[in-house]
């Protein structure tokens, strides 16, 4: 069999494979009377954008940091995963009264955070009774596993953020979560 002839049977088994995908998931099903149709919402970024409304949930607090200038980091969820990760999920909200841009120095001071823009980075777990500090985890290339492109929020709105760490040991009940410019609050683990 002539290469040319296998390479132009190969093209066009894959060319009718991807319009095959593209018919079988193309067919949507109507939601059923009975089921509202659910939306996913996640906001991340400039809380000015167009349509960037943050969906309220009503969560207990698990820790809330002040920090500069109104800006007020609420922590609702603390989740450890079976990979030995610990991920934070909260939100930043602005109490004052007119737009504040996040500031710079919450994303800390490590050279590779510092090249992805505003970001939660700097932030830090303490396990005081372990005396251990945990940093926010960064992938391959340096980027910090948290809320990037933080820019301006308005007065009175709020951006969802989450981060990232290594887990705390299992027996580790409590740390202390820092972040720069914000006082450092409490943070129960389950």
């Amino acid at each position: 069999m002539d290469v040319r002839y296998a390479r132009k049977g190969l093209a066009t088994l894959a060319v009718a494979s991807v319009a095959l995908l593209a018919v079988g998931c193309g067919a949507e099903e109507k939601p059923k009377a009975d089921k509202p149709a659910t939306k996913a919402s996640a906001t991340q970024g400039n809380a000015n954008a167009p349509g960037a409304q943050p969906v309220e949930e009503p969560t207990e607090a698990l820790a809330i940091a002040k920090g500069q200038d109104g800006f007020e980091l609420t922590i609702n969820s603390a989740v450890r995963d079976a990979g030995g990760f610990l991920t934070l999920k909260g939100s930043l909200k602005n109490t004052s009264d007119k737009g504040r841009a996040v500031p710079d120095i919450v994303r800390g001071d490590e050279t590779e955070v510092l090249k992805h823009g505003t970001s939660l980075g700097g932030a830090t777990l303490v396990d005081g009774t372990g005396k251990k500090r945990y940093y926010v985890l960064r992938d391959t290339d340096g980027r910090p596993l948290t809320t990037t492109g933080l820019g301006i929020v308005s007065a009175g709105k709020s951006v969802d953020v989450f981060l990232q760490f290594p887990a705390p040991p299992a027996s580790t009940t409590e740390v202390s979560f820092q972040l720069p410019t914000f006082e450092p609050a409490t943070l129960k683990l389950s």
